[in-house]
């Protein structure tokens, strides 16, 4: 699996595509790639996911340079050249704790 520090490189370095799911989320919620390499240089894993359905992945947690926090859900699938986007959002503070713990 890509380490953390792959996963953040490829983010900055706007090595990333998305999915089609990622790519309607991305328009709907007006995320600009820009915002998503801030958010990805300094993001950290907060939810691991090694048997999802397509292929290992995982929930980071990352903030815009104007603070705004950002999850990103990728692909940690290695061999590919570019990061796969699944999904990404801003969370919702009534469903996360601190964005980093999900609220029972």
């Amino acid at each position: 699996m890509k380490s953390l520090s792959v996963l953040r490189a490829q983010l900055a370095a706007d090595e990333f595509e998305f999915t089609q799911h990622a790519l309607k989320r991305v328009v709907e919620r007006n995320i600009s790639n820009a915002e998503i390499r801030q958010a990805g240089t300094r993001a950290v894993i907060i939810e691991d996911y090694p048997a999802d359905k397509y292929s290992p992945s995982c929930l980071l947690l990352g903030f815009t340079a104007a603070k705004h926090p950002l999850h990103i859900q990728v692909s940690r699938q290695p061999g590919q050249p570019r990061l796969k986007i699944i999904t990404l959002y801003e969370p919702d503070p009534a469903e996360w704790i601190d964005f980093v713990e999900r609220r029972s």
